[in-house]
């Protein structure tokens, strides 16, 4: 009895679900999609580290200069170290440009150019740059290694160890050259689907109106037929 009634629960739930328009049946998301979500999420994470490092950074120069200018007093060292942390804080921000399509294109043909045309382009242009990107972390990671064995410490008065900052400087260039073979991996995947939407999404140039609604996020806008920019608020 009890197995006839749990028939009965099950196929009246699959007429039900079957009575579901497809756009609004629930979807799982891909293993891939989730990797990139999360990968989106820890390089934001670390930027907002990388930020507050750097706020620290200019701080400290911030009261360097004032000190200096009014006490006659110096701290020994913020030229320095503004400098190291300067290296290590953009290599860390690699990953989150990458992942939210910040860095700078010419887009002046691409944006006349075919989904299928720019689609192509897009993993041309990732493939072109994990090339460069293997020697880079390759030559940065033998900066590493060299300094660590040889124990190099910095010619000024402090004698900095140099491979202390050269670690976050190389970690972030090995985090960005990881992430970037991830979405290589993901666009090219995308492109053999035929899904340009999808590639545009990973690695394109990203349109007017994603870059108005990244700018506007949060906020009430509004815009009128033929007012323009008149017409926000």
């Amino acid at each position: 009895v009890k197995r006839r009634r749990r028939a009965k629960l099950w196929r009246g739930a699959s007429l039900i679900y079957s009575a579901v328009p497809s756009g609004t049946k629930p979807r799982k998301q891909s293993m891939i999609a989730k990797i990139h979500e999360r990968l989106e999420n820890f390089s934001r994470f670390a930027v907002w580290i990388c930020g507050a490092t750097l706020m620290a950074a200019a701080l400290m120069v911030a009261v360097d200069v004032v000190s200096r200018k009014f006490f006659g007093l110096t701290m020994s060292g913020s030229d320095e170290y503004t400098g190291y942390v300067f290296s290590a804080t953009t290599t860390w921000a690699y990953s989150y440009c990458l992942l939210h399509r910040s860095n700078v294109r010419i887009d002046a043909l691409y944006s006349r150019l075919p989904k299928q045309v720019t689609a192509v382009l897009d993993v041309v242009g990732c493939i072109l740059l994990l090339y460069y990107m293997c020697y880079l972390t390759f030559y940065a990671g033998l900066a590493f290694v060299e300094s660590y064995e040889n124990n190099s410490v910095s010619i000024t008065t402090l004698g900095t160890r140099q491979w202390i900052p050269q670690l976050f400087w190389f970690t972030g260039l090995l985090m960005f050259f990881l992430t970037l073979i991830f979405v290589t991996l993901y666009a090219i995947v995308a492109l053999l689907q035929g899904n340009w939407e999808l590639v545009a999404r990973i690695a394109g140039v990203p349109s007017i109106a994603e870059l108005m609604e990244e700018e506007t996020q949060g906020q009430d806008v509004v815009l009128a037929a033929g007012d323009g920019i008149e017409g926000t608020k």
